[in-house]
């Protein structure tokens, strides 16, 4: 899958695109603030800073596509780094399903996840785990970003 291309917006409103800003193991995540999901964060964090300088980075992307996001980008800019100390790349609000879904999530929704299962976001903090050759693992939101299953392919996928 090649995603390089596509063009995103960052939290702070600079133009780029996801080849930009991904690393050679790069984890995709829909991201919201007042999501019973958001400690999360503290563990995205903690993977950015143990496996950053290797060759990994977390982009989290956030949505109000199950309306518990922030109302603009200052707000999730805050809320992120004066919560959680995020220092992790982040776009602007995107939407994940449906006609009008971003492109990034167009082309990663096509991932089955490992029960076989492509398709819509189901909720907030879904992962993608996109590798060099550009390959894609998805990864349901109740799993956890420091899963033995996620770990593994960081680990194995880095310089």
């Amino acid at each position: 899958m090649d995603l390089k291309n596509i063009e995103l917006i960052t939290l702070d409103g600079k133009k780029t695109t996801f080849g930009s800003l991904a690393k050679p193991v790069t984890l995709v995540v829909n991201v919201a603030s007042r999501c019973g999901l958001s400690p999360q964060y503290e563990t995205l964090e903690a993977l950015q800073k143990k496996y950053g300088a290797k060759g990994f980075t977390v982009i989290g992307v956030p949505s109000n596509q199950f309306f518990q996001e922030l109302k603009d980008s200052e707000s999730i800019s805050e809320y992120c780094s004066t919560t959680w100390g995020v220092t992790f790349p982040m776009t602007e609000k995107a939407k994940l399903n449906g006609r009008t879904a971003h492109p990034l999530y167009k082309e990663l929704t096509k991932v089955e996840d490992s029960e076989g299962k492509a398709g819509n976001v189901k909720w907030n903090f879904e992962k993608f785990l996109v590798l060099a050759d550009g390959s894609v693992h998805r990864f349901r939101p109740t799993t956890k970003p420091d899963a033995p299953e996620i770990v593994s392919l960081i680990e194995s996928n880095l310089k």
